[in-house]
């Protein structure tokens, strides 16, 4: 019976082994902080340093005829430098011109119909003060003096009207500027409205750059900038973002961003001249964030600190969010490590194993 009983123990003694050993990996599983995926603060992370954009008239005017017409001559071409009241384009106004002559015949007419009435109207007053005529006689002159007298201002008018159409035949700048763009030849046929040029008015210039969604969004206005021109890297200027278009262009999915550039800018920039725009080094710093980071929506993150890589809640200023980032305009300074996988699976205070960078588990 003894041999029996200690092979017993020894069977008993090998099956509580393996319990003992998993209660204890369990414990030391429980011990190891956890892993946390975080991003590092970076000034300008995520947000492209330099763009290629080119130089505009910050005024631009589409000028067109206010009459429908075929366009006989156009005197301005592209890159003209106009005043104020110069003729750029004419209309064929044969037919506008024989109907300021109809009216103005129209006039002479109604003139002289008017003169006959004042005439007659002075003849029958004359007459019945002298008793040769009656009452009803010199109310029939005075009735047809008023009827001539309206019909000759109705005839002014229309001349008026018609020498007021002539003139739309005529395309003049209302203003001074550059000619950017010509539309239409001479003989074309034109509606009331079409443009034939493109007008830069006065002498303000901006730079148009394309931004992508998020870029646009973290892009604060009052951003400055620092361009060159590509042609010439060594002529440079400042610029400062002035708007953004809210709409994206269909195609590219970018939106434009229009830099005022500083009135003492180069006169080598130029409309349609290609520059470089870098972000200024004297900008604040332009933070982004995954916004998986925001712990439930709030304007809060868990900040990863100390040697001992304690998790601390803290709070930050956010501006907006679009694609997945969200702009961070306070609370944290650069080298700061931030979570943003799992916010809601950790508490105050706990402690993190080693970081995993967002980019390397996609």
């Amino acid at each position: 019976m003894k041999p029996a009983f200690l092979a017993l123990a020894s069977l008993l003694a090998l099956a509580a082994a393996p319990l003992h050993a998993a209660d204890t990996d369990a414990a030391g599983a429980e011990a190891r902080p956890r892993p946390v995926v975080s991003e590092v603060i970076q000034p300008q992370a995520e947000i492209a340093r330099s763009w290629v954009g080119s130089v505009e008239a910050k005024h631009e005017i589409s000028l067109g005829f206010l009459l429908l017409g075929t366009l006989a001559q156009r005197q301005a071409e592209l890159g003209d430098v106009v005043k104020k009241g110069d003729v750029l384009a004419q209309l064929d106004s044969a037919d506008l011109a024989a109907g300021v002559r109809a009216a103005e015949a129209g006039v002479s007419i109604a003139r002289a119909q008017r003169d006959t009435a004042q005439d007659a109207n002075d003849r029958a007053s004359a007459l019945l003060e002298r008793g040769v005529s009656n009452q009803a006689a010199v109310e029939e002159a005075r009735n047809s003096l008023a009827a001539a007298e309206a019909s000759l201002r109705q005839a002014e008018a229309q001349l008026e009207q018609a020498r007021e159409q002539l003139s739309y035949a005529q395309l003049t700048a209302p203003t001074d500027g550059i000619i950017t763009a010509v539309r239409a030849e001479a003989g074309a046929t034109l509606d009331s409205g079409e443009p034939v040029f493109d007008l830069a008015a006065g002498e303000a210039r901006e730079v148009i750059v394309s931004l992508t969604q998020d870029v646009a969004s973290a892009m604060p206005t009052g951003t400055e900038f620092d361009v060159s021109l590509v042609s010439n890297p060594a002529i440079t200027a400042r610029a400062t973002l002035e708007r953004i278009d809210p709409v994206s262009e269909r195609a590219s999915r970018t939106r434009a961003a229009h830099l005022a550039l500083s009135q003492d800018s180069p006169a080598a920039f130029r409309i349609g001249a290609l520059v470089s725009a870098r972000l200024a080094a004297r900008n604040g710093s332009i933070v982004t964030l995954s916004e998986g980071a925001l712990i439930d929506d709030t304007d809060s993150v868990w900040l990863v600190s100390g040697p001992d890589r304690t998790l601390r809640r803290t709070e930050v200023t956010v501006g907006p969010r679009i694609a997945g980032r969200v702009l961070i305009t306070g609370g944290l300074s650069r080298g700061d490590e931030v979570l943003v996988r799992g916010v809601r699976s950790v508490t105050e205070g706990q402690k993190v194993g080693p970081r995993t960078a967002p980019e390397a588990i996609r």
